[in-house]
């Protein structure tokens, strides 16, 4: 829509960006460091916790990308509202367990097609992760408890897999009253929105990789755009693209601190009062 006018070889601000977009933080950096380290280790439980939109997914896709061949299954459950019958069945199918025996999809008969699973697992010398987005519904799902049973499974005396608890602040609480969950977590990372120059950089590295040749965003909006947003990457790239969109309709040759200002107040935070 407004690529051609801005001189840009597509939209800089798209939710599901290709790697040449990809901007790594140095919070997210070091998470991703310890989030490998857990699974490289044979951990068998860590935790990424962190406001919606500061690049959990993100994360949890490039460490699956760089584990690559090292483990023998990278299970991720993005839905985990289901009850604990259903969450292992889940599991044991996307393991590639064998098919279930009569009577099917117990509890039980779940527990053992898993056990199996890892055991081959172990047997090739790899290592499963299982990754639960949304962790901090778990607690009102009731799954907690399934969890922390399921870390007891074992392969020769080692994790048979690492769980990996991905979810919003709330989940640290969650785990504080689930005191023996959080005991068998071995790190816990706290994911942090961009300082003020990650702000900056991140807006003008999408910029530059969507083609830009000139400056569209003047240093004082990138100032602005950065308070109104606390430098959350999902918060800033909606921002920035209506900004696009409105500097394109009004033809614009940059973008300002009051258009950015006026963008957020007239299409982000609109209020419902008379």
């Amino acid at each position: 829509m407004y690529e051609d006018y801005w001189q840009l070889a597509s939209k800089p601000f798209e939710p599901a960006a290709t790697e040449a977009f990809r901007f790594v933080s140095g919070s997210q950096q070091a998470a991703l460091h310890k989030l490998r380290y857990a699974v490289e280790s044979r951990r068998g439980a860590a935790l990424l916790a962190g406001p919606s939109g500061t690049g959990k997914t993100l994360l949890t896709d490039m460490l699956s990308e760089q584990l690559g061949e090292n483990v023998g299954k990278f299970v991720r459950v993005v839905f985990p509202l289901m009850s604990s019958r259903d969450f292992l069945v889940y599991l044991a199918e996307q393991f590639g367990a064998p098919p279930a025996d009569p009577p099917q999809h117990t509890v039980e008969e779940s527990l053992r097609r898993l056990e199996f699973a890892f055991q081959e697992n172990n047997r090739r010398g790899q290592h499963a992760v299982i990754v639960v987005d949304e962790a901090h519904v778990l607690e009102d799902c009731g799954l907690l408890e399934t969890l922390r049973l399921l870390l007891n499974l074992q392969s020769d005396g080692q994790a048979a897999f690492t769980l990996l608890l991905v979810g919003q602040t709330s989940l640290l609480s969650s785990l504080e009253r689930n005191a023996t969950l959080d005991e068998r977590l071995d790190m816990k990372m706290l994911l942090q929105p961009f300082t003020g120059a990650e702000t900056i950089d991140y807006v003008n590295h999408r910029l530059l990789a969507a083609g830009a040749t000139r400056e569209i965003f003047a240093p004082d909006a990138l100032e602005i755009a950065h308070q109104l947003t606390g430098g959350v990457p999902r918060q800033l790239n909606r921002l920035c693209d209506l900004a696009l969109v409105v500097g394109f309709a009004a033809r614009q040759h940059t973008i300002d601190a009051a258009q950015i200002e006026s963008v957020n107040a007239e299409l982000v935070t609109i209020s419902t009062a008379a």
